[in-house]
């Protein structure tokens, strides 16, 4: 018999794949896992080919140790999209893979939905006497519970219910095992609008009517004003997908974005809604990804790696908030969620609805030019009215915590009329710097280009960059003084500040610091919803989809560090977060007030915002960039590396950018810009560089790149430095 071969991809960053021996009994798939020998490790790899020939002397090669799956891990939509993204994006395939895989899976667990352990009652229960049971009480709630049909294990226990209970029920013979019938396909009998529909203003109904007429694979990008009903639209382009038995896709920016967007979902449809995000427990996301894959879900909701999810019958892709900078992935396989969407939408043959109340500048670009469908909404539903922007400036101005007299005479105005008041400010912590008030001492990080952010709560200063914590110093470091003063205004020290400014109110921080425990945020979200708190208080964590009917105030406590950035995205990132957080006041029928509070109340973005809106901010931002020939009318690829020695980063670039620049490919239109420091140019003890390159378009880019990076690969300071390609970076810093 002839001995066969597999090619197997491994998450490992070689860009190449690894044959193995194949044993007479056993049967692996392409797109499958395997588990195999690699140096003095196992593990576990995706085979990508099966063959009679290997690219080495066979005597070289080392079996497959077990074979894990029967069928392949993936629908072929998607594994044709991982393998066309690990080429787009110059990424190894068996890394690609096992950074989008369930980390369950990774680590070679059986590709099967855990099974729930469900109960039925016996005749011999039935028949048991309930009165009879009067001292063992639980005893009697099981059977009690059963009598309406069978019921999980986790329900039981649900009810105060423990499983030496049920063990005992079980050895009377009272209660035995049951099998529930398959759920795959079950919701499609079952589908039922549950929810009265709001009726669509003509604006939405011609946005429905239009994405309802798609025929297979269209591209349309939804811009609408902050509560204009988008997802309103969303629900109703929905119901005609899943009542014809398919699924839907959903991406979300945030896990914080998810409870509220499931819960809406689940008001309108009786269809079975899943949840991918990090935050789940590996079982709890391998059962998800499964129960997709399975099609035992109608609907799923994720973040951006949901995007790999299998869905044996999928209808439908939405991306919410397409324009979020959280959807590029920044380190290992840097892909970008919203263009591998509308890429797996083309694969699929299915639409995609890119939904924002600030587009990115590209997916306006794709939209003006006639490669997306441009749909508007431009009006609030029902009563809702436009909210009031005003602009404070506090030059000279005696701020409390950041906040001027005239903001918090403000906000008293509208938390006695008995409503809810958001203010959002961009920096956790208490301080974002520490101080002698003696000599001028700043506690700096030792390992990175940074100051200590000073959280005073536990006594800390801990570096945001690279995680290092110390205590509070009891005095400078430099004089010895220990008149030490914090510096500006974090969310820490405003949250205390308002507690003493308004003692009758309730106050919420909702950032990363204080939603770090499981169900922390929905829980926080839920209260605000009671109306329990009067006063929010976040990161932007808070700014972005949140519906807060009763917010009639929202204030910006300090844009001013955002004016002045030397990344030329930052204007555009500013301008998406002014109008996401104004977005958050006058939801309902009450109407809202928007405050802005900056040192430069002059400044052309903000002036612009303010007066003409995000639709003539965003024209003179796309002219600005043609004239200046930066994305999305060229196309950029940067080069990031890093050590403890400088020299020899900079040395490796140097060379990167003299083999880039030999390269047959480049041409007039290409250019290479660096070697430069990166903007914190130290951090984590290692000294960081960059290389940026620019090409007139992405195949010109891709020929490029395919060129040259084999030679990269081979220089010998590749292997003494940490280096990094992103191709069409999101960030430059």
């Amino acid at each position: 018999m002839m001995e066969q071969f597999a090619q197997v991809a491994l998450p490992v960053p070689l860009p190449k794949t690894f044959d193995y021996r194949i044993a007479d009994d056993q049967h692996p798939v392409v797109g499958g896992r395997v588990k195999v020998p690699f140096g003095r490790q196992h593990k576990v790899g995706i085979v990508t080919g099966l063959s009679s020939t290997a690219s080495v002397e066979t005597s070289q090669l080392k079996a497959i140790d077990t074979v894990l799956d029967a069928q392949p891990v993936w629908t072929p939509a998607v594994y044709n999209l991982l393998q066309w993204a690990s080429r787009f994006y110059h990424h190894p395939l068996g890394d690609a893979m096992g950074a989008v895989m369930p980390t369950s899976l990774r680590k070679g667990r059986p590709a099967t939905l855990q099974q729930q352990k469900w109960w039925q009652i016996t005749e011999s229960g039935q028949n048991q006497p309930l009165s009879g049971l009067s001292r063992a009480p639980k005893q009697a709630r099981v059977l009690q519970l059963l009598t309406h049909g069978p019921a999980t294990q986790a329900d039981l226990i649900e009810q105060d219910i423990g499983a030496p209970v049920l063990k005992t029920v079980a050895e009377k013979g009272w209660i035995a095992p049951y099998s529930p019938p398959s759920q795959a396909n079950a919701w499609v009998k079952s589908f039922a609008v549950t929810e009265e529909k709001p009726t669509l203003n003509h604006e939405q109904a011609m946005a429905v009517a239009t994405l309802n007429a798609s025929d297979g694979f269209a591209c349309a990008l939804l811009e609408g004003i902050t509560g204009s009903g988008k997802t309103e639209v969303y629900l109703n382009v929905l119901e005609p997908v899943l009542a014809r038995g398919q699924q839907a896709l959903i991406l979300v920016p945030e896990i914080g974005l998810t409870p509220q967007t499931i819960r809406r979902f689940e008001r309108r449809f009786a269809v079975p809604v899943t949840v991918m995000h990090s935050g789940l427990s590996d079982t709890d996301r391998l059962n998800a990804w499964l129960a997709a894959r399975e099609n035992q879900a109608a609907i799923v909701i994720g973040t951006r790696s949901a995007l790999f999810t299998p869905m044996e019958k999928l209808g439908i892709i939405i991306i919410d908030e397409e324009h979020d900078p959280s959807y590029k992935q920044q380190d290992s396989f840097r892909y970008h969620a919203r263009d591998l969407a509308v890429m797996r939408g083309h694969e699929e043959n299915v639409p995609v609805i890119l939904g924002s109340a600030t587009p990115s500048l590209e997916s306006l670009h794709n939209a003006k030019t006639g490669k997306y469908q441009y749909l508007k909404l431009t009006q609030r539903p029902g009563n809702a009215v436009t909210a009031r922007q005003g602009i404070l400036d506090i030059k000279g101005h005696h701020l409390e915590a950041g906040l001027s007299a005239p903001l918090i005479a403000e906000m008293r105005q509208h938390l006695q009329q008995g409503n809810q008041v958001m203010l959002f400010l961009n920096r956790r912590g208490y301080a974002p710097a520490m101080m002698c008030h003696e000599c001028g001492w700043l506690a700096n990080c030792q390992r990175c280009d940074a100051y200590y952010t000073l959280h005073q709560r536990h006594q800390e200063l801990r570096c945001h960059h690279c995680g290092h914590q110390k205590r509070v110093p009891p005095q400078c470091g430099d004089c010895g003084s220990t008149q030490l003063i914090s510096v500006g205004v974090g969310t820490e020290q405003l949250e205390s500040q308002l507690g003493e400014l308004f003692p009758e109110y309730n106050t919420v921080r909702i950032d990363r610091d204080n939603t770090r425990r499981k169900g922390s945020l929905e829980g926080y979200l839920a209260d605000i919803e009671k109306g329990e708190y009067q006063i929010l208080l976040g990161t932007q964590m808070l700014a972005k989809g949140h519906h807060f009917p009763n917010v009639t105030l929202v204030a910006l406590v300090d844009v001013d560090g955002a004016l002045f950035s030397n990344d030329f995205r930052a204007p555009e990132r500013l301008a998406q977060l002014m109008v996401q957080v104004a977005g958050r006041a006058g939801r309902a029928s009450k109407p809202g007030t928007v405050l802005l509070q900056t040192h430069h109340p002059e400044h052309t973005l903000i002036q612009s915002l303010v007066h003409k809106g995000y639709q003539a901010f965003a024209e003179s931002a796309l002219n600005e960039r043609r004239q200046a020939w930066l994305p999305p009318y060229t196309f950029l690829s940067l080069f990031r590396a890093d050590g403890h020695e400088e020299n020899s980063v900079q040395q490796f670039l140097q060379q990167v950018r003299q083999t880039l620049a030999a390269s047959p490919v480049q041409q007039d239109e290409c250019h290479i810009m660096g070697p430069m420091p990166a903007a914190m140019a130290k951090r984590a003890g290692r000294y960081r560089w960059q290389l940026l390159i620019q090409a007139p378009s992405r195949k010109v880019m891709q020929q490029w790149l395919q060129v040259a990076l084999p030679a990269i690969q081979q220089l010998p300071l590749s292997r003494k430095v940490r280096w990094s390609l992103d191709v069409e970076p999101q960030d430059l810093s």
